[in-house]
């Protein structure tokens, strides 16, 4: 088997990305491996100046998303890591997909572990697949991990 040092595992907090978690920190501890926990903020799209005045202020509400970010990618690092493991917590913004796959060439990760959400038909169409497009444009091997059918 590779000796992986280091593992990526990216996470939208949801269910199954916590059984990807699962498998990412086996991998890590079997390996004694750092292990980079990343979630990407999706991008807000700003309508065009508004007209009339408006008490919805963009730049707090992204700041206020990156922090509740951050705080949740500790709390996860704190009570579903195991707690010897190198670790690192990783929040940004942009598409997640093409963040990911940057992230783990600009730590040249060995791996990265990853959920599939199972979605079929119009939802997947409509949303496409996160864990699709890593696995297609990345240089690096990619463990995906799927969802049960009942999520």
């Amino acid at each position: 088997m590779v000796p992986f040092k280091k593992i990526l595992w990216p996470t939208d907090f949801s269910e199954p990305s916590f059984k990807a978690l699962q498998a990412a920190n086996e991998l890590a501890v079997h390996f004694k491996a750092h292990l980079y926990a990343v979630h990407v903020v999706a991008p807000i799209p700003v309508p065009s100046a508004p007209s009339g005045p408006t008490s919805f202020n963009i730049a707090v509400y992204k700041d206020n998303l990156d922090t509740s970010a951050k705080k949740a990618l500790q709390d996860v690092m704190k009570n579903r890591i195991s707690q010897d493991l190198e670790k690192t917590p990783v929040v940004t913004h942009g598409n997640a997909a093409d963040e990911i796959v940057r992230i783990a060439d600009e730590q040249k990760v060995d791996l990265i572990v990853l959920a599939t959400h199972g979605l079929t038909g119009v939802r997947h169409f409509i949303s496409g697949s996160v864990a699709e497009k890593v696995v297609r444009i990345s240089n690096h091997p990619v463990l995906t991990i799927r969802a049960s059918q009942k999520e």
